[in-house]
């Protein structure tokens, strides 16, 4: 080769773009998780009433998942199993806690931030924590660098539905402190009205978007972790009044807004490339606030049961270059999953104790079209093992559950009523050709019967079940709160 062919190479690499590392294996990583977003309640999963351009630009850049749970139908279970990987029931975890509650999520246990974090990530949540009420048990010590935003649920003070102060001692909602902020470790402020409420969404996006712009140099984890769509709703002046479903439309037009804003900042930055997008939901809607709530799109009943208008909850995920554009999945997929695929995708270490999510990597990447997941146990109130799904095939185990459709809806803000103990009998359903879980099936196919029975005696030997009194081989213990 000449000199002048070799300086001629050397010029042209010096200008044509080269993968780093950091683009190939550490790619930004931001997780959007709404508070009781139903399945129906944005247009790429059948919304009708409201415009939602963001989550549709969304969903034509990347994935949809059209069979995405959540592990459970209540808050602190989700964002336990969201985080750690883990059924919540293995690890001690369970309901929405109260701020007398005494248990946290362990410190032991590895949360997605806490493992990113030992690989060069930094990471950060901003909004709604609820998996521990005081410290050490806020977000500081399970692996973020950074936490704005509440110890739990927005609903969680003494205010009723109108904004006006329980006085009936016998409301235990009356005995709760007033809603605090917190940042790091420390409170910073106090929430004390509805119209207080009217913050968050804006506040939460405006610091995500700074986040976003200063966190150039390494690669980062963001958990956004809005508080709404669940009740109180609450809605800044830019958005109030804007939609025709009223105020949990305006609120859906403004998490929109809010979903575009962090979209416009990872391309501003020049980070969309290489920046993992997920946006999900912690549960279905809380059904009886009637026209504050919710949709499910047709799916059984709601929040907190194990009917799939509880679990089933949308997934959006984008990556540019990597994941198709505008492609769309019935597979089964649990937000138990998020954690072991984001750790593949990163070359991150797994934990080191038991988790139960699969990895998801090859199959968001289009290496496959089969999802690696066929069985999900669907657990709620304590230990009790409600129901397992097995492929398409959902086996309803008989169990007492709250019911919205044995009840009545409310309206304004203020809750309907529910059968808070109805009686669910053994059904089998197959979610392709029933997927509001209307129609029993068991006596035609006997076969898929036994073979989920027999999931149901795995689980309860790995995990219990408190309905059949069985004590699991592989639980951990929450965090003692003092």
């Amino acid at each position: 080769m000449t000199a002048k062919k070799f300086l001629f190479l050397i010029a042209l690499l010096t200008i044509l773009p080269t993968p780093t590392h950091a683009q190939s294996t550490h790619p930004n990583i931001v997780i959007v998780y709404m508070d009781d977003m139903g399945y129906g309640d944005i247009e790429p999963f059948g919304m009708t009433g409201v415009s939602t351009p963001n989550f549709n630009t969304l969903a034509a850049q990347g994935l949809r998942l059209t069979n995405f749970n959540a592990a459970q139908a209540v808050c602190t279970a989700s964002r336990t199993a969201l985080l750690t990987g883990c059924y919540p029931n293995r690890v001690g975890m369970q309901g929405a806690l109260l701020p007398g509650s005494k248990i946290a999520l362990n410190p032991k246990e590895q949360t997605i931030a806490a493992l990113l974090k030992t690989n060069g990530y930094s990471t950060a949540i901003l909004g709604k924590w609820h998996l521990g009420n005081k410290p050490p048990y806020f977000p500081l010590h399970y692996g973020f660098d950074s936490f704005y935003g509440l110890p739990y649920s927005h609903d969680i003070w003494p205010l009723d539905y109108d904004g006006n102060l329980i006085t009936d001692s016998a409301n235990i909602r009356s005995h709760w402190p007033p809603l605090p902020i917190i940042e790091g470790d420390n409170q910073v402020g106090t929430i004390n009205s509805l119209q207080q409420q009217t913050r968050w969404t804006t506040d939460l996006t405006e610091r995500a978007v700074t986040y976003i712009k200063t966190h150039k140099n390494k690669p980062f984890f963001l958990y956004l972790a809005h508080p709404l769509p669940h009740v109180p709703l609450a809605v800044s002046d830019k958005f109030k009044g804007k939609s025709e479903l009223g105020i949990f439309g305006d609120v859906l037009m403004e998490l929109d807004w809010s979903l575009g804003e962090v979209m416009k900042a990872l391309e501003s930055s020049g980070q969309a490339d290489n920046t993992i997008l997920i946006v999900t939901s912690d549960n279905g809607p809380w059904a009886h606030f009637g026209d504050h709530a919710g949709s499910t799109a047709g799916l059984r009943e709601g929040k907190s049961t194990a009917f799939d208008g509880g679990t089933r909850v949308p997934f959006l995920i984008r990556w540019p270059g990597k994941i198709k554009p505008g492609s769309v999945s019935g597979e089964l997929m649990v937000n138990i999953d998020i954690l072991p695929t984001l750790c593949s995708i990163t070359k991150t270490t797994l934990p080191v104790q038991k988790i139960d999510g699969i990895d998801f990597t090859n199959f968001l990447l289009g290496k496959t079209t089969k999802s690696p997941r066929e069985v999900f146990y669907y657990y709620y109130g304590g230990n009790n093992l409600m129901a397992i799904r097995y492929k398409h095939w959902k086996l309803v185990l008989p169990h007492n559950s709250q019911s919205y459709e044995h009840g009545t809806k409310g309206h304004g803000g203020h809750p309907g009523t529910t059968d808070p103990h109805h009686a669910v009998p053994l059904a089998l359903y197959d979610l392709s050709h029933d997927p509001g879980e209307t129609y029993d099936v068991q006596a035609n196919y006997p076969e898929v019967l036994r073979t989920i029975q027999t999931l149901a005696d795995q689980a309860r030997h790995d995990l219990g079940d408190d309905l059949t009194n069985h004590k699991g081989t592989n639980l951990r213990e929450p965090a003692k709160v003092q």
